[in-house]
């Protein structure tokens, strides 16, 4: 059986579910599978190295605790299910024996490639299909206000040029950029963070696409992030605790080390039985959209059209895969 022009306009886990079935056969299809699986699997191995020099970091200066447990994790195996059925299944753990009415915070984990952030979209609509208030929690605009805080700190120091991270970044400094950062209402009445010191006073709904993307946010961040991962792990784990407090449900996605923080019994870890099938959806993921532009607006293309730009673009991204 083809792929539809309409199948292929979703871009959605259908589209790359139909795909990956329609190319099973296919030898450069495996081949790119293969490739992506690996790549996918080396940056996650290179990205938890990374953050774990941070925690560790962390746990040497005082800031986390070194022998805190996190509370235990559900291995949810998503191989087969749809986005809809993994949503459904983790929210009928999370109503078993609580109190619907209040708040909860939702933990998702797992490799790349198993479906979060399609399966907490999918929570969040059905979660606000009941009546329900929903918030997602990312550290990435703390970490941004910590880097805008130390970049401003240095363009305030006599003699210091640029950003320098050994005069900036001590344990200090990094205590006292964090202590600028609270976490409430806003102006609008909404729950935000405030960023208020070194002369700055702004709140991070409203800067969030401007100063906090600036170039000297954007490329300081890597080297703030290093050394801040446990503040920033505290910050938000009070953060979404207020929320939840607040009766919010928040969905909250990340990896372990930097979630483990965040008091809650609903923490789930979306695995794939045959992780194989994280390369596969990589690489159907990677086909269906250059297809989809091959294909153009030509919304009276036929299956065999739309197989031809599937075929053709395998086809140079297998020549890549190297």
């Amino acid at each position: 059986m083809g792929i539809s022009y309409e199948l292929l306009k979703k871009q959605n886990a259908e589209t790359s579910n139909a795909i990956i079935e329609h190319m099973a056969s296919n030898e450069n299809f495996a081949k790119l599978s293969k490739f992506e699986g690996d790549s996918t699997v080396q940056r996650d191995k290179e990205d938890a190295d990374k953050l774990q020099v941070g925690i560790d970091y962390a746990k040497e200066k005082g800031v986390i605790d070194k022998n805190y447990v996190p509370e235990p994790y559900v291995n949810l195996d998503v191989l087969g299910k749809t986005p809809d059925k993994v949503a459904d299944e983790i929210l009928e753990q999370v109503n078993k024996g609580g109190d619907s009415s209040s708040g909860s915070v939702i933990v998702l984990c797992g490799l790349s490639g198993t479906g979060k952030g399609t399966t907490v979209a999918k929570l969040r609509s059905k979660l606000e299909e009941t009546g329900k208030e929903v918030v997602t929690w990312s550290n990435g605009n703390i970490f941004r206000s910590a880097t805008l805080l130390a970049a401003t700190w240095c363009e305030q120091q006599e003699g210091i040029e640029g950003f320098d991270k050994e005069k900036a970044l001590t344990k200090e400094n990094l205590a006292s950029f964090i202590g600028m950062l609270s976490f409430g209402k806003n102006d609008d009445g909404q729950y935000d963070t405030h960023i208020q010191g070194l002369g700055l006073d702004l709140y991070v709904s409203k800067v969030q696409n401007t100063e906090l993307k600036s170039a000297k946010v954007s490329k300081n961040i890597p080297t703030v992030a290093e050394v801040t991962q446990g503040e920033v792990i505290l910050f938000a784990a009070k953060a979404v605790e207020t929320l939840k407090n607040a009766g919010k449900m928040v969905l909250l996605e990340g990896r372990e080390q930097t979630v483990n923080y965040v008091k809650t019994p609903h923490r789930f870890i979306l695995m794939l039985s045959d992780e194989s099938l994280i390369g596969k959806r990589r690489a159907a993921q990677r086909v269906m959209a250059g297809a989809l532009e091959a294909v153009g607006g030509n919304a009276g293309a036929d299956e065999a059209a739309v197989d031809a730009a599937l075929t053709k673009t395998l086809d140079a991204m297998a020549a890549d895969a190297k």
